[in-house]
């Protein structure tokens, strides 16, 4: 895993501790001041966020271990880990939330020191915007689950952010129930995005094929040899940032060793190269000798 990898992983670990501890704060003094029910599902969310994102870059240290005796196919799997767990915190937000804009919709209560809210909203939306854009150019250079979860998630608090503006705004204007309205569309996003993130996290703790693209372009790859006659066997996975591609290549009967070693050699560094990141090809050699199927392949 290289140390790029690592470098950026931990930039985006920083970005999000200090971004969402910042939001967490100001969101606090909003709530008291106000005591909107959106208000409280936004800190409730930012909270869970903390507590999952810490989790998942504690786990993030444990995947970021190289290889070793026990594990040779390192330890990229702990990241869909964090993946579920982040899942599970925002699962259980939205549950508590949801139970508390009931309520509030029982129970209609105007919301005080609006400007408080209103300010507190708008930086928490800055806030989510620069996060955002720091874990978009991290997962676009490292690919990282764990990361692309917590920017799927951070991407949904956008939204949030402006929903609990909006219900700040018409609750002021005397319309009460839009602030438990917009409390349950919060947990109702956060239900339909922890699902996503749940979801993708189980394919690769699952060991899922990559997309029909990537496998495509493999197969083309291998083909492309003018000394390849087929390809066939192809399995693939993805543990962490690593992709693992397996395959037979299909070689005329008659090659020395050595040229079939350097056949597949060839094969695995044009694979390599089509793809960012860390894969690691393993290539077996079948040999092949009908005539017929060697003639066609011509």
């Amino acid at each position: 895993m290289s140390s790029e990898y690592r470098r950026l992983v931990r930039l985006a670990g920083f970005a999000t501790m200090t971004l969402v501890g910042l939001m967490i704060f100001t969101k606090t003094w909003a709530w008291i001041a106000s005591g909107s029910a959106a208000m409280l599902g936004s800190l409730t969310d930012s909270i869970l966020d903390i507590s999952a994102s810490l989790m998942s870059f504690m786990i993030l240290g444990y995947a970021l271990r190289p290889a070793d005796d026990d594990h040779r196919f390192g330890h990229g799997k702990a990241e869909a880990l964090a993946g579920l767990g982040q899942a599970a915190f925002i699962a259980g937000s939205a549950c508590l939330l949801g139970f508390h804009a009931v309520e509030r919709g029982l129970n209609p209560v105007g919301v005080k020191h609006s400007d408080i809210a209103i300010f507190v909203s708008v930086l928490a939306i800055v806030c989510t915007l620069a996060l955002v854009a720091v874990q978009y150019y991290v997962v676009r250079r490292t690919q990282s689950i764990a990361i692309k979860a917590d920017s799927i998630h951070y991407k949904g608090d956008i939204l949030l952010n402006v929903a609990v503006l909006c219900a700040v705004i018409l609750s002021d204007m005397g319309i009460f129930y839009a602030d438990a309205l917009f409390a349950g569309f919060v947990a109702f996003y956060l239900l339909f995005n922890g699902w996503g993130i749940a979801k993708e996290s189980a394919d690769h703790l699952m060991d899922k094929e990559l997309p029909d693209e990537d496998k495509a372009v493999i197969l083309e790859l291998a083909k492309h040899h003018h000394d390849v006659i087929g390809v066939h066997d192809l399995r693939t996975r993805q543990s962490g940032n690593i992709k693992f591609v397996q395959l037979h290549l299909e070689l005329p009967e008659d090659l020395p060793l050595w040229r079939a070693h350097q056949i597949a050699v060839e094969v695995m560094e044009s694979i390599k190269n089509a793809f960012t990141g860390d894969i690691d090809v393993l290539i077996h050699q079948d040999p092949v000798s009908d005539k017929s199927k060697l003639e066609a392949n011509a």
